[in-house]
């Protein structure tokens, strides 16, 4: 049972790590650190930690610009492949915008929130996360279906490699 509750949330774990962010939020006021929008990143083995962590402070928006870079790089996205990479990379942008937002209402709110008021608000926030999961699926798909083998087979290293990294982080926290 846990093996196939696992395999049935992979798609999600996966999705989740490129636009994901601790729950808890972060004023979107606090410096942001990162790769700065529109800068490339070549290829490189991946580490765990690369544009996969959220920095304290850090915004979403920075951090899926560090994301959008990696995986450009890392997924070798050729110039047949920028119209449908630009359209995936638009959507994690946007989801970026929705949940700083998000946070930074839950942030400005945070030391007067009652208890009922905070689990609204962390369902407000999971609530958002899936649906930007749920929207960014159509255009991750019409990238991926575009992609070589090769580019595929590095996709899917890579959405493993978070998820893996995910559930790791996820059982650490959990002891």
């Amino acid at each position: 049972m846990t093996v196939t509750l696992a395999l049935r949330a992979a798609p999600m774990l996966i999705t989740t790590m490129l636009v994901a962010a601790p729950v808890w939020a972060q004023p979107a006021s606090e410096p942001a650190t990162g790769t700065p929008s529109g800068s490339a990143q070549k290829a490189i083995p991946h580490s765990g930690k690369s544009a996969s962590a959220r920095q304290p402070g850090e915004t979403m928006q920075s951090l899926v610009e560090r994301r959008i870079a990696d995986l450009h790089g890392r997924l070798r996205i050729t110039p047949e492949q920028g119209q449908k990479w630009d359209q995936f990379a638009q959507m994690m942008r946007d989801n970026a915008k929705d949940l700083d937002q998000i946070y930074q209402q839950r942030a400005q709110k945070f030391s007067s929130m009652t208890a009922v008021d905070n689990m609204q608000s962390y369902a407000r926030i999971e609530q958002e996360r899936a649906q930007n999961v749920q929207r960014m699926v159509p255009a991750f798909q019409a990238l991926y279906d575009s992609m070589s083998d090769q580019q595929k087979k590095t996709a899917d290293q890579l959405f493993r490699s978070y998820a893996e990294n995910a559930q790791h982080r996820h059982h650490a926290t959990a002891r």
